[in-house]
């Protein structure tokens, strides 16, 4: 079993950032995933002082699909994020800068349409905080086979990053990782204990590339197994660093 591609999502609801490797920490997510989220007109978040809150504050792909047509750059460096369409650059600023992010709102007021969910403006989580689907923080691990299994029922390809997951492994039987819950992994230096399965929603039916809703995930999980689920959650015991072809097994 191996680990195969480590991703993180700096901006909540918008493109991956692919690693090379990693360094966990205990009881914390990957550094700066989901470190920054777009609040909306009808969030109830405070911008001035974000605290964790739910999805429906956030622009999120299950109701803003538009956003999967960009593609993002993150340079952790110097916390800059830059946005393309169709390859082409758009718009580029610092996320720890109130300058940069004024210069990314502004294109987003133009990109995303007005009304309740308009005048997005960006937002920082605390320390220690990350604006996932769940207030603690977490590591989402999608099983390859799982998704080549889902196909026989979809009758057409998966793409992997419908699931936005954080590690994708290898070498597991179909739905193997579901069979982990409760235990422990060893990745590389680090352990992770599996939490639960993730239930999947309708930001799994938005394509990645085109931001067309062309397909049902959740139906089809529910109609081929039974169930909506797909990838598990898992809390990161003992840190370390982790890169793409570690080697896992049960702890």
């Amino acid at each position: 079993m191996t680990l195969t591609d480590i991703f993180r999502y700096p901006m909540k609801g918008m493109g991956p950032d692919r690693l090379d490797s990693v360094a966990l920490t205990p009881g914390l997510g990957l550094p700066f995933d989901r470190n920054w989220a777009i609040v909306h007109d009808s969030s109830t978040v405070d911008a001035a002082a974000p605290v964790w809150a739910k999805k429906a504050n956030f622009l999120c792909l299950a109701r803003d699909e538009k956003l999967a047509q960009l593609e993002t750059s993150f340079d952790e460096e110097t916390r800059t994020l830059t946005i393309f369409r169709k390859g082409k650059q758009i718009s580029k600023g610092r996320l720890d800068d109130p300058m940069g992010r004024t210069l990314l709102q502004t294109f987003l007021n133009s990109f995303m349409p007005s009304g309740p969910r308009g005048n997005p403006k960006i937002v920082e989580a605390p320390h220690e905080v990350q604006f996932t689907d769940m207030e603690e923080a977490k590591v989402s691990l999608i099983n390859r086979a799982s998704v080549s299994d889902l196909e026989r029922v979809t009758r057409e390809p998966v793409d992997l990053m419908r699931f936005r997951g954080n590690l994708y492994v290898d070498g597991l039987k179909p739905w193997q990782e579901f069979d982990w819950v409760g235990k422990r992994i060893r990745v590389g230096e680090c352990v992770l204990e599996i939490l639960m399965r993730i239930d999947r929603c309708a930001a799994t039916n938005v394509n990645p590339t085109s931001g067309d809703v062309d397909m049902n995930i959740p139906l089809s999980l529910r109609k081929g197994f039974g169930h909506i689920d797909c990838g598990v959650h898992a809390k990161v015991i003992m840190g370390g660093t982790i890169r793409p072809g570690d080697s896992i097994e049960l702890a």
